[in-house]
């Protein structure tokens, strides 16, 4: 078994902030200062045996490694082909508890499709409309990043879901939404383009056009 101080000590040891000052990380919290392979490498290595409580206990820590360390070690139990649904309802229902841990786009980024959009695909997607409704970008950006989950492979009910969200969403300016409104409408512009064509016409310029170039780029010539 795997405990959340034991990931710890390793984040310590790879840490090495002059190399890594990890600025692309917004937050208030501080880094150590790890290359994000060895943090993703570390979390892998521990993902395996670690219970839910000993990943919740990195979600306490203050600095910005130990809770993205987090996040991957969901994405990677989510992963596993033997992961029962109840299993996968806890990942599910920790990462909503505590999103308020999130504070950099990368953690949204990494585990919502599998632990959040994954867990959804057969059931109601109505959290992802209340995650859009939310004051906090980062909730927003959840809402919208989850959906990628129905891009691979394509879900049609998902698709349409994404698209009601990207509209929901169609005038947030906060880059940190922006943003994945335009990826998740490319990833889906793969796998649905006659929808995604109607969207985009149907939305015309309400869309900013960095979303609108973005959610061309994977449809058919």
């Amino acid at each position: 078994m795997s405990t959340a101080a034991e990931l710890l000590t390793d984040l310590h040891m790879a840490a090495d902030p002059a190399e890594h000052p990890n600025r692309h990380y917004k937050g208030v919290g501080g880094v150590l200062g790890v290359r994000m392979g060895t943090l993703f490498d570390i979390a892998q290595r521990h993902s395996a045996g670690m219970p839910l409580a000993e990943v919740e206990r990195l979600l306490d820590e203050q600095q910005y490694e130990p809770r993205l360390a987090a996040f991957c070690v969901l994405d990677f139990q989510v992963r596993s082909p033997r992961i029962t649904d109840a299993l996968r309802a806890e990942r599910y229902e920790l990462y909503l508890r505590r999103h308020d841990s999130i504070d950099s786009w990368d953690m949204v980024d990494r585990a919502a499709p599998r632990v959040v959009g994954v867990f959804l695909r057969n059931r109601s997607r109505e959290p992802l409309f209340a995650l859009a409704a939310a004051s906090d970008p980062l909730h927003r950006r959840t809402a919208m990043t989850a959906p990628l989950a129905y891009t691979r492979p394509g879900h049609p009910e998902g698709i349409a879901d994404l698209l009601r969200l990207a509209e929901m969403l169609a005038d947030d300016r906060d880059p940190l939404v922006a943003k994945p409104v335009g990826i998740a409408l490319k990833h889906a512009g793969a796998v649905a383009p006659d929808e995604v064509r109607a969207f985009l016409e149907r939305m015309g310029e309400r869309l900013a056009a960095p979303v609108r170039r973005e959610a061309r780029m994977k449809l058919p010539e």
